[in-house]
């Protein structure tokens, strides 16, 4: 089986259990932060709205500067529940996308840069950059999305089980 073959279920799985997380997002808390060295609710649901669809540059492109000339990449950031849906949504396809197209198991295995200001971040190995820096990159953020919906007082979606909120079983 191709390694993209076997990633693309865990992508599935994934990307819809950080769906339910994005619908629950209270619109009238988007400045709301947890500490001042937090991100805020927004910027955190409209982070984790993009990281599906960097996987269209880990397989177009052999290396990313976020940062060139020191200015950091800008990234559009949802505005209410229906943008950050609207964006993730294709994000996710995109990413989809890139996954499904990428037969080539030997390209996996060459190495991804991601720079910022042309300072070397890390260089791993595609499959590694698709495990890490996408895929439990999203689960990591979409845990402090579950946090800061819980501080917030809204019902946290169940994810690989039941949550306090929802006992589906």
């Amino acid at each position: 089986m191709p390694i993209n073959q076997s990633v693309l279920p865990e992508y599935d799985h994934e990307m819809a259990i950080t769906r339910k997380f994005l619908e629950r997002v209270p619109e009238n808390k988007f400045d709301w932060a947890p500490h001042p060295k937090s991100m805020k609710l927004g910027d955190l649901a409209s982070h984790l709205t993009h990281m599906p669809g960097w996987l269209e540059f880990t397989f177009a492109q052999d290396e990313l500067d976020v940062a060139p000339g020191g200015k950091s990449m800008p990234m559009p950031k949802g505005q209410n529940r229906q943008e950050l849906l609207a964006m993730f949504d294709k994000s996710v396809a995109t990413g989809r996308a890139a996954l499904a197209t990428a037969t080539d198991d030997a390209a996996w295995m060459k190495p991804w840069t991601l720079k910022a200001n042309g300072q070397t971040m890390f260089s791993l190995p595609r499959a590694a950059v698709v495990r890490t820096f996408v895929l439990s990159h999203v689960i990591h953020h979409r845990a402090q999305l579950g946090v800061y919906l819980r501080l917030n007082e809204v019902p946290v979606p169940s994810t690989y089980g039941p949550s306090a909120d929802e006992n589906k079983f």
